[in-house]
């Protein structure tokens, strides 16, 4: 008979799992002993549990299939907690196991004892405790729970004690999440008559609509009708940025002429619009909405007219889109092709400055079209959201659910994991650096090909710009402050250092040539970003 460590290690690969990162506790043995008895499974120690979860998440972002990731009692949990909620926010399938009190301990004074069931609660889908009787059956419930819409994380907490004892009952198969129910004829009849009715129709594409297959249909929409389209940051890729319809990112670098778009709108048709990101509220024009999601429109309606909320499959409702022969609209794709051609041109670096512009711009062309690029959070992300041309959604990997700095080097390196064969790198601030720096040891010992770019200007920009705006001092974002640099290795992983874009250019060649990670420390000028990001979301 199986243990229920043994149970539980073949149920992770039976749902498709490949790796579980994390920090190993006493309680955690039998686990890892089991783990490494399965053909598949890997366990992968990391630094520290919070960007151990991002890994997860990441796995499980780009695979579709749940990432898996551990922590132990107290300080364990709660340091996972982190890279959980990102999978909460950004919607990634994700199992987290935590060690737990037996159930005599559960309500004493112990040593790192603590609630682990409502920590987890408002950061996980649903959050769990292992039953002897039920190992398979509930981590095969849990994966299939966390890949159904929207995606996220599950909790499963281990009681202690319980992983040597024999698991009752049989290994349970796993079957993917059900289909998505079909808007209703009369809901989607409704949604034709607003979109055949208006002047100036917008498309708004949001991070539910990445997860399907759909980027044809919204082309196909678009361009046949010449309709504008909008993406938020994370649906990155939906729409390429040369399409005469690309209109730009929402609440990115130079947000404000994204704007002079969509507010002209009469009506916004918001695709697979996940608020989590960023709320209708904040840039809507005063149009109708039609909200086409898995999942019902979250906006306050007091204020704004939710003309059709079309819940279910959303290429079902795009198909239906596609068959409308409109009588055309009146959008000047002229004057849309100059406003972007302006706009990609305040995003262009000036000739011989070294500022984020020029080490972002020299980086795409550096990387492949299909290489894959984890940004950290910062004022660098703004300008990535707008001027980083993304050829697909899974090319380039943000926060903007969750937006924790320490994202950039754990995405990387769960990238690279998940997608052996496609270059990877990841684009830092030296803030987000400080967060998870220590994982650089796992590429290390992994010997993972990741170039990780540090865009180096001694501050934590985005806050110091909002503190000059309103007149304050700095105090509280000066980072790193004097010459002070890596040095030529930094963990055992070769630094490779520039200060103009001669340096960086060949800092980079150097870098993607490297047998195994490398360091690219790029000091820039930050007070390029002063002009660009924070912009106005409406006219």
């Amino acid at each position: 008979m199986a243990s229920v460590a043994e149970q539980l290690a073949r149920a992770l690969r039976e749902v498709g799992t490949r790796y579980l990162f994390g920090v190993p506790s006493g309680g955690w043995i039998d686990y890892l002993e089991a783990i490494g008895e399965v053909d598949g499974l890997e366990f992968i120690l990391v630094g520290h549990e919070g960007p151990g979860a991002v890994m997860a998440d990441v796995c499980g972002r780009l695979t579709g299939v749940p990432g898996a990731c551990f922590g132990t009692f107290g300080p364990g949990a709660t340091n996972l907690a982190t890279g959980v909620g990102g999978a909460l926010l950004d919607r990634s399938p994700l199992l987290a196991f935590t060690d737990e009190m037996p159930d005599h301990l559960l309500d004493r004074r112990v040593q790192m004892n603590i609630d682990h069931q409502a920590l987890f609660h408002p950061l996980t889908k649903l959050t769990t405790r292992l039953e002897a009787d039920r190992v398979s059956e509930m981590v095969i419930e849990a994966a299939r729970f966390a890949t159904a819409e929207p995606p996220g994380p599950v909790h499963i907490g281990l009681p202690l004690g319980m992983a040597s004892h024999d698991a009752i009952g049989d290994a349970a198969r796993f079957h993917p999440a059900g289909t998505l129910p079909s808007p209703t004829p009369a809901v989607l009849d409704r949604m034709e008559e607003l979109f055949t009715g208006a002047k100036k129709p917008l498309l708004a594409v949001g991070l539910s609509a990445t997860r399907f297959d759909v980027r044809p249909l919204i082309a196909k929409i678009a361009g046949e009708n010449r309709i504008p389209v909008v993406l938020t940051p994370m649906a990155k890729g939906m729409l390429p940025e040369d399409h005469p319809a690309y209109a730009g990112v929402l609440f990115h670098a130079l947000s404000d002429e994204v704007a002079r778009t969509h507010q002209e709108a009469d009506l916004v048709l918001a695709i697979g619009y996940d608020p989590v990101e960023f709320s209708y509220e904040e840039w809507l024009p005063d149009a109708p909405l039609v909200h086409i999601d898995t999942t019902p429109a979250d906006i306050d309606t007091s204020a704004h007219d939710l003309a059709c909320d079309v819940v279910g499959d959303i290429r079902m409702a795009l198909e239906r889109l596609a068959e409308i022969e409109t009588p055309g609209f009146d959008w000047d794709l002229d004057a849309l092709a100059e406003r972007r051609r302006a706009m990609f041109d305040r995003l262009a670096p000036t000739a011989g400055a070294f500022g984020p512009r020029a080490a972002l711009a020299i980086l795409r062309e550096i990387l492949p079209d299909e290489g894959i690029m984890a940004c950290d959070v910062g004022a660098h992300t703004h300008l990535i959201g707008q001027m980083w041309p993304t050829p697909a959604p899974d090319r380039q990997l943000m926060t903007n659910g969750w937006s924790s700095m320490g994202f950039g080097i754990p995405a990387a390196i769960g990238a690279r994991l998940s997608r052996p064969d496609q270059p990877v790198c990841a684009v830092v601030g030296d803030g987000g650096f400080l967060m998870s720096a220590g994982e650089l040891d796992v590429a290390r010992r992994l010997n993972l090909k990741v170039v990780f770019v540090i865009l180096t200007d001694r501050s934590l920009s985005l806050i110091r710009i909002k503190q000059e705006r309103k007149g304050y001092g700095t105090a509280g974002t000066p980072i790193r402050t004097g010459n002070h640099r890596l040095g030529d290795t930094f963990l055992g992983v070769p630094v490779f250092g520039a200060a103009d874009s001669d340096e960086y250019r060949s800092a980079l060649t150097q870098a993607f040539s490297t047998d195994g990670p490398a360091i690219v420390e790029a000091i820039i000028d930050g007070s390029e970003y002063d002009d660009l990001v924070l912009r106005a979301n409406r006219t």
